[in-house]
């Protein structure tokens, strides 16, 4: 044998070990990239679970803020439509005719006789004249003098002559009480 073939042989042998460690290596190199894909199959699929998980967490919060922008609004406007119902409550009681306020006057004085015996009466300045005929003419209401006019819409405000104790009996002050008192009812009427 000759050095030739010696050479050949070892030649040889290192090309098929060469080609063994090549495919070796592509075989190890695809394993790898193979172990890659699926990590990065996994990554993505957990990723786009997070993301529909963070999207749908988003999406709630949205509907949430706006059931409550939606609820505000509807509440303000029940608000505002109550405030005008109130406000046409005093101009209809206000607009009603003399006659009615003079009675009425009359039996606030007397409710309010009970409480401070003398003293000094107001009324709004449209009752002013009303006020002081009933307090001239009727004997009962002698220890009583007209006052100011206050700034309401008809009743009365009475005050001791000292000054310390006063009484409200406005239309506004009993329209506040009932108002207090029924408020859940109308607005359960305006609003079913």
């Amino acid at each position: 044998m000759g050095l030739e073939s010696v050479v050949n042989e070892i030649r040889d042998k290192g090309q098929k070990e060469a080609a063994a460690i090549r495919k070796e290596t592509a075989d190890e190199v695809e394993k790898i990239l193979k172990s890659a894909q699926n990590r990065a199959e996994k990554i993505k699929i957990a990723a786009n679970e997070e993301v529909d998980k963070q999207v749908t967490h988003i999406q709630g919060q949205e509907v949430s803020a706006a059931n409550l922008v939606v609820k505000r609004d509807l509440l303000n406007a029940q608000k505002s439509l109550l405030d005008q119902v109130y406000k046409s409550t005093l101009t209809s009681v206000s607009g009603l005719p003399e006659s009615f306020h003079k009675e009425t006057m009359v039996k606030l004085l007397k409710k309010a006789k009970t409480e401070i015996p003398q003293g000094i009466v107001h009324s709004n300045q449209r009752d002013l004249n009303a006020l002081k005929d009933i307090l001239s003419k009727d004997p009962e209401f002698r220890t009583y003098t007209p006052g100011d006019p206050v700034n309401i819409e008809g009743g009365i405000v009475l005050e001791s002559m000292d000054g310390e104790l006063q009484i409200d009996y406005s239309y506004r002050n009993f329209l506040d009480i009932v108002w207090e008192a029924r408020l859940k009812d109308a607005a359960d009427i305006l609003f079913r």
